[in-house]
């Protein structure tokens, strides 16, 4: 297979590098003021909170005397709500390394049986938990996001036949090699990639101060990162413990942590370890001053972390924290948030298209404001399926792009989880390409396993010419297409085209939106483990690029719902993604965003009924692939249903 050859480049460096490393950067401890934003309008920015430097030792000391008391020395990363690395923290003794877990019947692909480095997979704890959480309305763990990502959901022996996680695929994201989330080696602003994407290893818990949600917590300690297969159990989990007790006195809300929140009548997980189950006492653990330096170490990770000592965190919704509310001019709409550069700047400032070249009537900067308002709209007046209390309004991200992928605009809630940022961006490249010129650029691409996906599809199908832009794509379809088993859940069926089969499968190697990136994500762990000095670059995949150092995959693909692609007449000119809330709620807002935006200019709309994805019965069982599926009476304003029919 591929891999075997990467593997064995990999295993050896990082063999001889032990983890070691320096680089980063500090953190800004007073971020400038931002500048004056569009008011308030129907949401609130959470209250400037922020961890410091003592509040990051207070964490560490609770969570060492944890693993004292469990004797089992580990890797403990915190970090704040944008990913700045606060501290990585090395007991003497603990694994310089950990091995995710290996494929089944031992046979690995993609990212599948690596030994990675343990500070790199304590990070990846950390910004999970801080990245999937939000300070009004959920808190959500790793133990969570392993939930959410499996091929059943909820994940358990009994459960075989359910369809897969509702965040399917979103463990692909964050990805080191993403242009939407920053470097340390580059834009000094949050929000910060992850050195393995989102984490579904148990062990990161998100960390409150007063309620705000301030950053998080990630633990490494034993050799498998992997999942919890078994929702049924309970787990006495060392580094979940051990995390549980770094975060006492900065615990989520019980009332908006994930046990709290359902997901199709199903409650999910936010911890198996509780305060009954530590064996040490967290409010009486030793002051950090006061631990012997033979305790443990800062330790440096190339990239992320300078090492040297505890840091403090930024304010999220300041200017530092790379994300504030939008001023009156890059956005009407009061209470919105954009990405920033750390000097005024929008990163992402609504544009016109730039895909002129391909013989397009390229969306306009006013199109693009268009959908973004009406979407905006939408989520404003949705009620959300992950955030408590029930009634809270919507909270996402959202991003439009052109046909080729490049980001006209991005815009936010002000309390919308920080994965739905790059995710959004994720969703609407992937919708753009497949259903546009994806046949070409995975023709184009030079890794053979890549190459062999586009034929498999067009067997599925069964078409010779699939995926050369006669189709619409949506999220949920391709997302249809990427799950092991095809109709979703049907275990006596084999996969959908873009993934691998069961026997093959896991959280770790999903098909083909991780075979897109693999060799990205092996050249950064290698520079993080100090074996390698060049990093990988802020360009995911090696599709054809469509302007220098740019591809239609920029940040990764991504197969869970919440895309849909933008049409003018009967040509594709570019995409909407969201991304931050219920899945159901992420395609609605995207696709009457579109809708309403379209109806507005007069000149954009969705896809004709007639091309999209929903038209096509495909594989063994012939079955309808979706398009979109939108919430029964989901507004707060009105008791409309069915609000996405005939639309």
């Amino acid at each position: 297979m591929k891999l075997f050859s990467r593997w064995a480049v990999f295993v050896a460096a990082l063999a001889l590098s032990a983890c070691g490393g320096g680089g980063g950067s500090s953190v800004p401890v007073t971020p400038p003021t931002p500048p004056t934003g569009g008011g308030q309008g129907v949401y609130t920015l959470p209250a400037a909170e922020a961890l410091t430097s003592a509040d990051v030792q207070k964490v560490l000391s609770q969570a060492i005397a944890e693993a004292k008391a469990r004797n089992l020395p580990v890797v403990i990363a915190v970090t704040d709500r944008v990913g700045d690395v606060l501290a990585v923290y090395s007991m003497a003794g603990a694994r310089a390394t950990t091995l995710t877990r290996p494929g089944p019947a031992g046979v690995n692909t993609d990212v599948q049986g690596l030994p990675v480095p343990a500070t790199a997979a304590a990070i990846a704890k950390a910004i999970t938990g801080a990245y999937l959480s939000s300070s009004g309305g959920n808190a959500f763990s790793t133990r969570t996001a392993s939930e959410i990502v499996q091929q059943h959901f909820p994940p358990s022996p009994s459960t075989v036949g359910l369809e897969g996680g509702p965040l399917f695929g979103v463990q692909f994201s964050q990805l080191p090699c993403s242009d939407v989330v920053t470097r340390t080696a580059s834009i000094s602003v949050g929000p910060r990639r992850s050195p393995l994407g989102l984490s579904a290893d148990s062990g990161g818990f998100p960390l409150y101060k007063n309620g705000v949600l301030v950053g998080a917590v990630g633990v490494v300690g034993d050799n498998d990162y992997g999942f919890d297969t078994n929702i049924l159990d309970v787990e006495d989990d060392a580094e979940e413990n051990i995390a549980l007790a770094g975060t006492v006195g900065f615990d989520a809300p019980d009332a908006i942590r994930a046990d709290k929140i359902t997901v199709d009548g199903t409650a999910l997980r936010y911890s198996d370890a509780t305060t009954g189950s530590l064996k040490s006492t967290p409010s009486s653990a030793p002051a950090f001053a006061s631990l012997p330096p033979a305790t443990g170490a800062f330790t440096p990770v190339t990239g992320y972390y300078a090492g040297g000592g505890a840091l403090n965190g930024v304010a999220y919704g300041t200017e530092a924290s790379g994300l504030r509310l939008a001023t009156t001019s890059e956005f009407s709409i009061p209470s919105a948030m954009v990405l920033t550069n750390g000097a005024g700047g929008d990163r992402f400032p609504i544009r016109g298209g730039t895909d002129a070249a391909d013989g397009l009537s390229p969306l306009s900067d006013t199109e693009v404001r268009a959908v973004l308002e009406e979407a905006f709209t939408i989520m404003s007046r949705a009620r959300g399926q992950i955030r408590r209390p029930v009634d809270s309004r919507a909270q996402v991200s959202i991003t439009v792009v052109d046909s080729r992928g490049q980001i006209l605009g991005l815009v936010r809630a002000p309390d919308a989880p920080i994965f739905g940022i790059d995710v959004s961006a994720q969703k609407a490249r992937t919708v753009a390409l497949l259903s546009g010129t994806a046949a070409n650029d995975l023709n184009s691409d030079p890794d053979g396993d890549v190459k062999t996906f586009l034929p498999a599809a067009r067997a599925f199908f069964p078409d010779p010419n699939a995926f050369t832009g006669q189709t619409a794509f949506a999220a949920k379809s391709i997302g249809n297409l990427s799950r092991p088993f095809f109709p979703d859940g049907q275990v006596d069926q084999p996969n959908g085209p873009f993934s691998r089969p069961i026997n093959r499968w896991s959280p770790l190697s999903t098909g083909l939106q991780s075979a897109l990136i693999v060799q990205n994500l092996i050249q950064h762990l290698t520079y993080v483990g100090g074996a390698a000095a060049t990093d990988t670059p802020a360009v995911c995949t090696a599709l054809p690029q469509v302007a220098p150092g740019q591809n239609r995959l920029q940040n990764g693909m991504q197969i869970f719902s919440g895309a849909v692609p933008i049409y003018r007449g009967s040509r594709l000119v570019g995409a909407i993604g969201v991304s931050g809330d219920g899945i159901d709620q992420d395609d609605m807002i995207s696709f009457l965003g579109l809708y309403n935006g379209g109806g507005r200019v007069g000149s954009i709309a969705n896809a004709t009924p007639a091309i999209r994805a929903d038209q096509l019965l495909v594989g063994p069982t012939k079955t309808r692939l979706r398009y979109v599926g939108c919430p029964f009476a989901p507004f707060l304003d009105n008791n409309d249903q069915n609000v996405c029919e005939g639309k």
